[in-house]
């Protein structure tokens, strides 16, 4: 959702980034969600939980937590920076960690009670082939649960970042770089599950907020995080220096300077085979 790499797909970071990643974006924007997510899985009806684009880990903690200590639980990622994140800090749960495409799932039919996915599959390039490959693996009665971004303008502290960077930017930005607010319409998302086979569906936009300890930690993390300004650097180093005091003072001003409270939107997303 963020203008930052929490717009590309994990794949893309390397492993400085992917701990910059989780430091600054993880309690940012994905922690929240990732609370909000686990409280919609029934312990009681999951054994095998398969986790796609665990990221850092952040989702797959509170899911570890949240199902039964016997229940096996597979957490996957494309990019094996991402996944070395995650291993370390959770080195102390048990989880199998596995690097896995979402598009091409190595598990058999009717072989798993839930599969979940934060933030996702905006990246995956063939979202039809990735759905039908959820459906495939699941049991019958199982649960697909997953979360994408709300349009830009309903996550406010993104929104002030992108704003200002295209300040300094000549021309339209690349549509790459709305990758990760391209599925927040319920009418594009429904099909998609439908012709991968799923019949229930339940479709909600949750608000929630962005938390940090100041405006000027936020605007730091959304800045040196945002691949936007990497573009930016090569054209002029020195106004990424002067970007960041732009942006703290318009997210201090609009949501607070210590701590800095701003609104966010995401789709959170339940269909059952």
């Amino acid at each position: 959702m963020n203008d930052t790499s929490a717009k590309v797909s994990s794949s893309d970071l390397p492993g400085e980034t992917a701990t910059h990643y989780d430091q600054f974006f993880g309690p940012l924007f994905f922690e929240p969600y990732a609370i909000e997510v686990a409280k919609r899985i029934d312990p009681a009806l999951v054994s095998i939980v398969l986790e796609i684009a665990a990221g850092t880990g952040r989702v797959t903690r509170h899911i570890r937590e949240r199902i039964p200590p016997p229940a096996k639980l597979i957490a996957s990622d494309i990019s094996g920076d991402m996944l070395a994140v995650a291993k370390k800090k959770l080195s102390h749960h048990d989880i199998d960690w596995q690097n896995i495409d979402a598009q091409q799932l190595p598990f058999s039919d009717n072989g798993i009670d839930l599969v979940v996915c934060c933030f996702g599959y905006m990246f995956v390039p063939d979202k039809p082939k990735a759905f039908a490959e959820v459906y495939r693996v699941l049991k019958p009665g199982g649960l697909f649960l997953f979360t994408t971004w709300d349009k830009l303008e309903n996550n406010a502290a993104s929104y002030s970042s992108r704003s200002i960077a295209q300040e300094y930017l000549e021309g339209p930005l690349p549509e790459s770089y709305n990758l990760s607010t391209s599925m927040s319409d319920e009418a594009a998302i429904t099909p998609l599950l439908q012709d991968a086979g799923f019949a229930k569906i339940s479709i909600e936009k949750v608000k929630l907020f962005s938390v940090s300890p100041t405006a000027k930690e936020a605007a730091y993390g959304l800045v040196e995080g945002g691949l936007i300004y990497e573009e930016i650097k090569k054209r002029n180093p020195a106004w990424i220096d002067e970007i960041k005091i732009k942006v703290e003072k318009e997210l201090a001003e609009k949501f607070g300077a210590a701590p800095m409270i701003a609104p966010m939107s995401a789709v959170i997303i339940q269909a059952w085979k």
